[in-house]
């Protein structure tokens, strides 16, 4: 019984990295750029879903909304910025990255945004009801992340396999100037994908904020290296090996904290397991060899 849920808890914690680093993943794979102000627009997502439920009372359209600023708030930092250093060396758009990612970060503290204070988002479990078995149980919280989760990784499945634009990110991050000649617009291809992968990264701070029921301006700089470990353990660019490795990492972080206690600092955990993947697979899980 013990077994089957600490299996069942490393499955929620799971899904709250992929919805974070399937996003990164996804920019990644087509500019070849760690976008480190995504953990900003994990943040935003957040606080944008906690202010519209304050108002409305009403989860799901505090997710849809939520889901909806961060991804338009994602598209605006790829038009300021990335547009503009497609063709620089990586190491500047990197560099621009994070300091984006300071400068968000710094801003959201101000009082008259987020300020310095956590905030509840008492949303529970949106109406769903908890899971109970002989063998397991999940909260009304957890199901919640869970069936969020399920639902935005069969869209993003479909958007990728059965639609042009997925088509053009394909296209895009195997070569992005033959993806040009053949008639792929690529700013409008390159936008969607923020587009996507920020409101993905929004709905992960909507459920984090739930499930811990705290809001905060500084909630993503846990997230902002813990996405950026996954990517490289799953191998960079590859969306299915960010959520093996989103898998693996949240049950190693379960089973070794049941088992040895709190020996370590539960993050400092997927640093090791990075360590150790970089010095036998250093090109990930399912990277490229």
């Amino acid at each position: 019984m013990l077994l089957l849920q600490n299996l069942s808890n490393a499955l929620i914690l799971a899904c709250t990295y992929i919805l974070m680093a399937a996003g990164l993943t996804m920019v990644y794979g087509v500019l070849k750029v760690l976008h480190i102000a995504h953990a900003s627009v994990y943040t935003v997502g957040a606080f944008v879903g906690v202010l519209v439920f304050s108002w409305l009372g009403n989860f799901w359209l505090a997710l849809a909304i939520a889901m909806l600023v961060s991804g338009i708030f994602g598209v605006l930092i790829y038009r300021s910025t990335y547009f503009y250093l497609l063709n620089a060396p990586r190491t500047v758009p990197l560099i621009a990255s994070v300091g984006m990612f300071v400068m968000f970060t710094d801003l959201l503290q101000k009082p008259f945004l987020m300020g310095a204070y956590q905030r509840a988002f008492p949303a529970g479990g949106a109406g769903l009801s908890a899971i109970k078995t002989a063998l397991f149980s999940f909260t009304a919280k957890q199901v919640l992340i869970l069936l969020v989760t399920l639902i935005l990784l069969v869209l993003v499945y479909i958007i990728l396999t059965r639609t042009k634009l997925g088509l053009s990110w394909q296209a895009a991050s195997m070569d992005r100037e033959m993806a040009s000649a053949v008639g792929i617009n690529l700013n409008r291809s390159i936008a969607a994908n923020f587009f996507l992968g920020s409101a993905l990264a929004g709905a992960a701070g909507v459920l984090v904020g739930v499930y811990n029921n705290s809001v905060f301006a500084t909630m993503g700089d846990l997230p902002s290296y813990k996405a950026f470990i996954i990517i490289v353990l799953g191998g960079m660019g590859s969306l299915p090996g960010a959520i093996l490795a989103s898998l693996i990492l949240a049950i190693v972080e379960n089973f070794l904290v049941a088992s040895v206690g709190y020996v370590l600092p539960r993050d400092s955990i997927a640093f090791l397991v990075l360590i150790l993947m970089l010095m036998f697979r250093p090109n990930g899980l399912l990277g490229r060899e």
